[in-house]
């Protein structure tokens, strides 16, 4: 049977990076045998514009009955004063919420060609290959109480929440355990027990599954506040990083200025396994929209082929495919094809279209 994937390019440069990775799906199907029955859908502000509303319920339903949904980038200037629940941004928040997309991967991996594009010294950031799970439908971003109030005299406050379970924190810590068997063995768990109840909780649940079944991977704890100084001070010493909603989301952003450029990180968003057997499972780079530079032809689609890696990967089990597409990658660069987020003093940027074509002609070469 075919696998079915949606595509929601979104705002900005998103329908341009996209374009770049549904050549490689059109490459792979005709090439490598890989069935695919692929359906695009409305976004973002792209969505607001013709539906007025960040995301329909439709577009729920079809990214629950799809094996993975490739996601561009959401955010348009343009809708900053519609209500805060029609912002662009939405759509996001409602797919992770609605899919139960729990566990965010977010890989930071340099690669060699790169290594002059790190703001940090090479010794400190060569061979940097970590990952951040981090939990992406609890915390603060969806806890209650929530919102802001008029107090009697007036004055307002602003309102959230942090609240995680038991069956929260465990699920995420399992996906972080078991990527890391695949890895070196090493989970490090970062909290703010020394300040939060909620972070007491998830270091003593995250303890508690280690010694039920996970023995075999080694385990440490780190405050959030440490990890981020010892991300900047010796990021090597990190395989996988596991974290709450915000300290993820801070951690992983500083992480991926380790690599150089935010425009060649992906990630994956991982739900539980369904009754059919299909994993929910979002894939995106981590970047903007970018709007600044949207229709140029100047962006980075390099984070977004390396999404379709790990969506190969992850949701398609293509392990060959999702390999070969991340050697395409490292050679272009050996190269020295740059887009102009990544380009050093004196080296002529490529284009968006160049690049996606430099990858496509690569990925011929090596199969």
């Amino acid at each position: 049977m075919a696998h079915k994937l949606l595509l929601l390019p979104g705002d900005g440069i998103g329908p341009e990076i996209m374009a770049q990775a549904v050549k490689i799906l059109n490459w792979l199907r005709d090439t490598r045998g890989l069935k695919l029955e692929m359906e695009e859908e409305l976004v973002g502000g792209a969505s607001l514009a013709v539906h007025n509303h960040p995301i329909r319920d439709e577009v729920i339903a079809k990214a629950k009955e799809v094996d993975a949904v490739l996601f561009g980038s959401v955010g348009d200037p343009k809708w900053k004063d519609v209500p805060f629940d029609r912002r662009p941004e939405v759509a996001i928040l409602k797919l992770r919420k609605d899919l139960n997309l729990y566990a965010n991967l977010r890989p930071a991996q340099l690669f060699d060609p790169l290594l002059s594009a790190s703001a940090l010294k090479p010794d400190v950031v060569r061979g940097l290959d970590l990952m951040i799970v981090r939990e992406t439908v609890g915390g603060i971003y969806f806890g209650e109480p929530r919102g802001i109030k008029t107090l009697p005299d007036g004055s307002r406050v602003g309102i959230n929440t942090e609240v995680y379970t038991t069956s929260e924190i465990e699920r995420v810590a399992r996906v972080a355990f078991e990527l890391a068997r695949l890895r070196q063995g090493r989970v490090c768990s970062v909290e703010k027990c020394n300040v939060m109840e909620s972070g007491l909780l998830w270091k003593e649940v995250v303890t508690d599954l280690h010694q039920r079944d996970y023995k075999d991977v080694e385990l440490s704890h780190m405050l959030a506040d440490n990890c981020a100084m010892q991300l900047v001070r010796a990021p090597r010493q990190f395989d996988v990083i596991v974290t709450g909603n915000l300290f993820g989301d801070l951690l992983s952003d500083l992480a991926s200025m380790l690599t150089g450029s935010l425009g060649m990180l992906p990630s994956a968003t991982l739900g539980s396994v369904n009754e059919n057997g299909k994993r929910a499972a979002l894939y995106e780079p981590i970047h903007g929209s970018a709007p600044d530079i949207a229709g140029k032809n100047i962006a980075n689609p390099l984070a977004q082929i390396l999404s379709l890696a790990m969506l190969l990967r992850y949701s398609l089990n293509r392990l060959e495919d999702a390999a070969l597409i991340e050697l395409a990658v490292s050679k272009v660069l050996e190269s020295g094809l740059r887009t102009a987020d990544i380009a050093t003093d004196g080296v002529k940027a490529v284009s968006t279209e160049e690049m996606g074509e430099a990858v496509l002609k690569t990925l011929a070469k090596l199969a």
